[in-house]
């Protein structure tokens, strides 16, 4: 593929942050980046061209698509640009390139190259939903998307449930209620936790309480929009071993509130310290 560009200078990557949902918080440099990038590869072309007319911005250069589903065949077109001496801006529907976005793919090829990366940092769905939750943030874990399937996500919670850290996570929202659902059986019903929806958007909502509450809400209702779930981190060291007849009925609860009787006996035997057999023992005793 051949590039013409208006100027040729050393190749560089720009990863540009783009507002949320509010315009108003989009940056000077952002306007910059749009205005005066050789390429931009943006996640969404007609997105972009919509932000660019909402922030009064001319696209002088080349805009391509640049998504999941195409990144791959379309990081070597990118890196010949840069070998060009093209400014290559990343733009994402909304947030940071490259966190649980687009853009990584791209990042590595151009280093892997010797091509600079630099930034226009902007709004981050991550540290604003860990800032509006309402609980610990001075030490967190990102863990992106949970896995699709059923299994999938239970078995990577049961890995998560003793995390100290608080836990920020993307969900779609056709899955957010088999989401708490699980998280509630395997983290206990009464772990805080904060669901983000729709952030800084006309109908931004946060709702808190704990992951059982707000499964019940999940399930009763039809969450929409991009959501960010947030939730606070298993309380240091194992809980004090309840008596034989209160840990039958820990493990009943959570089977009660969907878990499996496998995943309700480990996450007990998580919670209290304890090792699985004896707890499966006491069960079916």
């Amino acid at each position: 593929m051949w590039w013409t560009f208006r100027v040729v200078d050393e190749g560089r990557v720009v990863l540009a942050g783009a507002p949320l949902g509010n315009i108003g918080d989009a940056s000077t440099r952002l306007r910059e980046v749009l205005a005066s990038a050789d390429v931009i590869a943006a996640e969404d072309t007609r997105r972009l061209h919509r932000l660019a007319r909402d922030l009064g911005v001319t696209v002088r250069g080349r805009i391509v698509s640049y998504f999941e589903g195409n990144d791959e065949r379309r990081t070597p077109e990118l890196v010949e640009a840069l070998e060009a001496g093209a400014v290559v801006a990343v733009v994402t529907d909304g947030g940071m390139p490259s966190v649980s976005d687009p853009g990584f793919r791209l990042v590595r090829a151009a280093l892997d190259a010797g091509f600079p990366v630099t930034a226009a940092p902007g709004p981050s769905a991550v540290t604003t939903a860990l800032a509006l939750s309402g609980l610990p943030s001075d030490r967190f874990v990102f863990e992106g998307f949970l896995p699709r399937s059923g299994s999938g996500r239970r078995g990577r919670l049961r890995e998560l449930a003793a995390e100290p850290r608080t836990l920020v996570l993307f969900e779609a929202p056709h899955r957010i209620a088999g989401a708490l659902e699980d998280l509630a059986a395997i983290f206990g019903a009464d772990r805080p936790a904060a669901v983000c929806r729709e952030l800084t958007k006309t109908y931004e909502e946060v709702r808190r309480g704990g992951l059982g509450e707000l499964a019940a809400w999940a399930a009763a209702g039809d969450p929409r929009g991009e959501i960010t779930l947030v939730v606070g981190g298993a309380p240091a060291g194992p809980a004090e071993r309840p008596g034989d007849d209160e840990l039958r009925e820990a493990v009943a609860r959570r089977e009660a509130a969907g878990a499996s009787r496998r995943d309700a006996i480990q996450a007990v035997a998580d919670e209290y310290g304890l090792k699985k057999r004896d707890v499966y023992t006491l069960v079916h005793s």
